[in-house]
């Protein structure tokens, strides 16, 4: 071979490597997997821009090393913003057929990510609501879950300045979110339960801050205040609770903020149901829903219908107003 020709092959391979060490560090537009570079127990990688998916973002995954705090993350039609290290993120829908549309990412204090879903939550099927009348009564009913998470302390709220459900004056509408809260925290019933449960909460005011939720009912960041407003949400969900949460040691997280928003984009609201109801949701009822996902309770499954913490709270129904069995036995469970 000739000296000219050793050089040009040289220089062929040099450009080849160099093509192949760019393709490395810079991953095709679209593409969410990893480049990871194994060193002194950690990995680096490289996560494409836009939404994640957890296939995307997988458990064990530091979010410190891939830089995906701040970033979204889907699962199953729910969605939510990665948090700090140390806090754990949920997102509960209630949704219009009683699907359940929600998942937890916890990111430890090293910044792994884990994650916790809803049982039904990869079953993406159509599907119609549950039958009551083929479910047990709600003081008959025993089931619940919980989300592992509590209030410690006492759930302090504010209502947001914009528009309201059902177009409902601001100071109705924070009564009937004061009364739905009251249900939770007293674990109001028609059961003949009594009242055990240690919880508290206090309406503080109105705030310019709006509910860390956004137009697709994903949640967003945190910013210290717990508010209940309305908005535009994904068609499929009629109200959404975004909740976060720090460890503690052998016990249920600690509550830090939870935001509630109702959509008030797609589903019609009333205060007070009458027989001429048309396709109206009771406000109180899926409020009392969403306090329930507040303080820690997570959905009961099909053949629950009938409690309050089921996933649909059914159109120009009261019935959600006050709790089934199952729903005060999982707050006794937490408190």
């Amino acid at each position: 071979m000739s000296i000219k020709s050793c050089v040009m092959s040289r220089c062929s391979a040099a450009v080849l490597l160099m093509a192949s060490l760019a393709l490395l560090a810079h991953p095709e537009p679209g593409s969410a997997a990893h480049a990871r570079a194994e060193g002194s127990g950690r990995h680096a990688c490289v996560l494409a821009p836009g939404e994640l998916t957890v296939e995307d973002l997988p458990a064990g995954t530091s979010v410190t090393h891939c830089r995906a705090v701040g970033r979204v993350v889907t699962h199953a039609g729910a969605g939510l913003t990665v948090p700090e290290p140390g806090t754990k993120v949920g997102v509960d829908a209630l949704t219009a057929n009683g699907s359940h549309q929600g998942f937890t990412l916890t990111v430890a204090d090293d910044g792994t990510v884990s994650y916790a879903y809803e049982a039904a939550a990869d079953d993406t099927r159509p599907r119609t609501p549950g039958n009551r009348a083929d479910a047990p009564a709600p003081c008959a009913d025993t089931a619940y879950t919980t989300a592992d998470r509590k209030e410690y302390g006492t759930y302090e709220w504010f209502v947001g300045d914009g528009p309201q459900p059902g177009n409902l004056p601001r100071v109705q509408v924070r009564r009937a979110f004061e009364d739905a809260i009251t249900a939770i925290v007293k674990g109001r019933n028609d059961c003949g339960l009594d009242d055990t449960i240690r919880a508290r909460a206090r309406f503080l005011s109105g705030t310019g801050h709006e509910a860390g939720i956004d137009q697709e009912a994903r949640c967003t960041a945190r910013d210290g205040l717990s508010v209940w407003d309305a908005g535009d949400l994904s068609s499929d969900a009629v109200a959404t609770t975004c909740s976060w949460s720090r460890p503690v040691a052998g016990r249920p997280d600690a509550l830090m903020e939870a935001d509630v928003r109702f959509n008030i984009h797609d589903y019609t609201f009333t205060d007070h149901p009458t027989g001429t109801c048309d396709n109206a949701y009771d406000l109180r009822s899926v409020a009392t829903h969403e306090a329930g996902h507040v303080f820690g309770l997570g959905h009961s499954g099909d053949g629950h219908e009938n409690l309050t913490m089921y996933a649909n709270s059914y159109v120009c129904s009261t019935t959600a107003r006050t709790l089934g069995k199952g729903d005060v036995l999982g707050l006794r469970s937490l408190y």
